[in-house]
């Protein structure tokens, strides 16, 4: 039995495709996942475009769902399941696994979708019809009212938002997003469940906006935001140009969360004074804990909000190119790729 994946070689070039081998046994800890769904993330239309560099060949892809369907020593009660993962696997020994509290920063890490295809089984991207997951993954069952297609970005998007709103500042009653798209809208979602009273979303664009109301924020075009008082802003638009003006947000004390910018071209325009005048906490954050994957799905089960609405009509693996241009249009804030006939 064989798993059909499409390859990614180089920059601008089209994907490939290729039928690979199932490992024939699993080690302890391990998994075999039948992919039934997945969703093309940000990160990988800049692998795409040639803005950041992979290992390759590779299989690209790190947001999906898929049904368990061989399980080595350790994880055989997981079998049949249909789970999302970890983005991330940690070595569960170094110091940011046990000490720092910052397992996505292992020592070892390694992620899914990017790595290459000479590495082990080489299935190791969602754009496949099977991914084998590795021991220090960390599964979360899928509950059966959560469709495929609103679980699959939990194991990015949404869990790293939960990671950023874990510790707001007290009080929290203002917060400001920066970037309506999926991230920012996520965002909103959790500061609203939180207990933030008024949430401002700020985007150029008034396709991105026109979702914010059904996320419980107040949608903002640029311009129109208060000169202060805010007691946080996330920053999640990946523009650097956009931190001045986050910075005359805040209120004395306010945090400044960034998130977005996870791209070289990201110096900032900041002077150190602003930071202290202000007495502002500034803190970036790169991915998440096992606990916060938890929480995102969690949060997909208990919040009845529009979340079928960010997904487009799903298009079958063979069709992935027309899905990354899609994706890379913004028309939706995540295009979806199905692996089931």
């Amino acid at each position: 039995m064989n798993a059909r994946a499409a390859i990614f070689d180089r920059a601008g070039q089209p994907f490939r495709f290729e039928e690979l081998p199932l490992p024939e046994r699993l080690e302890a800890g391990e998994a075999l996942v039948e992919m039934r769904l997945a969703t093309i993330c940000g990160s990988d239309l800049h692998t795409f475009a040639g803005k950041r560099n992979e290992p390759v060949p590779c299989i690209l892809g790190h947001e999906g769902v898929g049904r368990v369907i061989a399980a080595g020593p350790g994880r055989e009660p997981w079998l049949g399941k249909r789970i999302t993962w970890s983005s991330a696997d940690g070595c569960g020994i170094c110091p940011a696994c046990t000490v720092w509290n910052l397992p996505q920063k292992c020592a070892h890490v390694f992620k899914y979708g990017h790595a290459a295809l000479g590495h082990g089984s080489g299935l190791h991207g969602t754009y496949a019809t099977h991914i084998v997951l590795q021991a220090g993954t960390h599964f979360v069952e899928v509950p059966p009212e959560v469709p495929d297609a609103v679980a699959a970005s939990a194991n990015c998007s949404l869990a790293t938002m939960a990671n950023v709103t874990e510790q707001l500042p007290s009080p929290c009653e203002v917060a400001v997003v920066q970037g309506a798209g999926l991230l920012g809208l996520h965002g909103c979602a959790l500061l609203k469940a939180a207990g933030v009273r008024r949430v401002l979303v700020v985007d150029p664009e008034e396709s991105r906006l026109a979702r914010v109301a059904g996320f419980g924020g107040e949608p903002v075009r640029p311009g129109d935001l208060p000169s202060h008082g805010a007691d946080v802003v996330i920053e999640a638009a990946g523009v650097p140009a956009l931190v001045p003006e986050g910075m005359r947000l805040l209120r004395p004390g306010g945090h400044y969360l960034l998130v977005g910018m996870v791209h070289p071209d990201s110096a900032l325009h900041l002077t150190g004074e602003a930071v202290i005048r202000g007495c502002v906490s500034l803190r970036g954050f790169h991915n998440y804990a096992p606990r916060h994957l938890d929480r995102a799905a969690a949060f997909l089960r208990q919040s009845p909000l529009p979340w079928a609405s960010l997904v487009s009509p799903p298009l079958p693996l063979d069709r992935l190119g027309e899905g990354f241009a899609l994706a890379a249009s913004r028309r939706w804030p995540r295009v979806a790729i199905s692996m089931c006939p």
